[in-house]
């Protein structure tokens, strides 16, 4: 039992070194991306949230008027 745990640890350990890691250039570029786009994203969906919001006000006020 505990040498086929080993062996699988050892095989981990070998996977991990064929990784090829990204640089840390690549991090940082990537993550700005992410943060940039999830900005966007967020005042897109808080601009279209607000715009339902709106027409449903206004449609709401004429029928109860």
């Amino acid at each position: 039992m505990i040498e086929r745990m080993v062996n699988y640890l050892k095989g981990v350990r070998q996977e991990v070194g064929r990784v090829s890691w990204p640089t840390r250039t690549e991090v940082i570029s990537l993550t700005a991306l992410i943060l940039l786009l999830t900005v966007i994203l967020t005042v897109y969906i808080w601009g279209v949230d607000g715009a339902i919001g709106l027409v449903l006000r206004y449609v709401f006020q004429i029928r109860a008027a």
